[in-house]
């Protein structure tokens, strides 16, 4: 993690355990499912630094994206070994594989890391105030009302340039190790939450940012939360009722 990440994360906990004298409002959190290449991160990093400045709750608490990051945290809420990390990646195993491995005590089965997982991401979306990218974080949360689910997608061939520009590599290797990376965490996510990424009634809004660019989708998504704030305090306008930027009007996926 780097130290300007680590800063922030370091506010955000300190935020978390400040102590509180009266009962307050439960804040709100963001999921983000994607499409590989679809510029979940860029997004998400986006929205918390349009929301900081507008809303963080009382006690304040600044906006945090859990994204690869998440994975050290479930480490750290359940005293796992770093080593570990390697065995939760947004993928499911074969069960033999996982029984083998679990039985030679190179890690804790699949299923308990996908335990660890949801409790972890549960957890964080109760605290509030996080953008939670990816590994089920929208099926684990789907029943919690405070929390807003985003879906990105784009066409394959902004995804595969977003791809290989990301990560300097040709288009040919792009286009493979994209779509073998949204194959392994649609899998993921069917087999440990019984849910499909690509159903649209699984989330509130769905974006394509091949189209809004991002951050247009980041304003997008700020205003969708800003409102939902809005109607938690009937009569009583937040400052944050106005997003930033400019007003929004863009094509979203039906």
């Amino acid at each position: 993690m780097s130290r300007n990440s680590a800063d922030v994360f370091a506010r955000y906990l300190g935020a978390q355990f400040s102590p509180a004298e009266k009962p307050v409002r439960q804040k709100p959190a963001i999921t983000i499912s994607r499409q590989t290449g679809a510029g979940a991160l860029t997004v998400a990093n986006l929205v918390a630094q349009e929301l900081n400045p507008y809303y963080q709750g009382d006690p304040p608490c600044p906006w945090t994206v859990f994204d690869r990051n998440l994975a050290q945290r479930i480490l750290e809420d359940h005293q796992l070994s770093t080593r570990m990390e390697q065995y939760i990646p947004e993928e499911a195993k074969l069960p033999l594989t996982d029984a083998l491995e679990s039985a030679l005590g190179l890690h804790p089965s699949f299923w308990q890391l996908r335990q660890h997982t949801v409790e972890t991401i549960r957890r964080l979306a109760f605290q509030g105030n996080v953008i939670l990218v990816g590994r089920g974080a929208s099926a684990i949360t789907a029943q919690l009302p405070h929390v807003v689910h985003v879906r990105l997608v784009a066409p394959l061939p902004d995804r595969v340039r977003n791809f290989a520009d990301y990560h300097k590599l040709p288009q040919e290797k792009a286009s493979r190790l994209l779509r073998e990376t949204d194959e392994r965490r649609r899998r993921y996510v069917r087999t440990y939450f019984d849910t499909d990424t690509d159903d649209p009634t699984n989330y509130d809004l769905i974006i394509n940012t091949g189209r809004s660019g991002f951050e247009q989708a980041a304003r997008i998504v700020v205003n969708l939360v800003i409102e939902k704030l809005t109607q938690q305090t009937p009569g009583k306008p937040l400052a944050t009722a106005t997003a930033p930027g400019a007003p929004v009007s863009s094509s979203t996926t039906p």
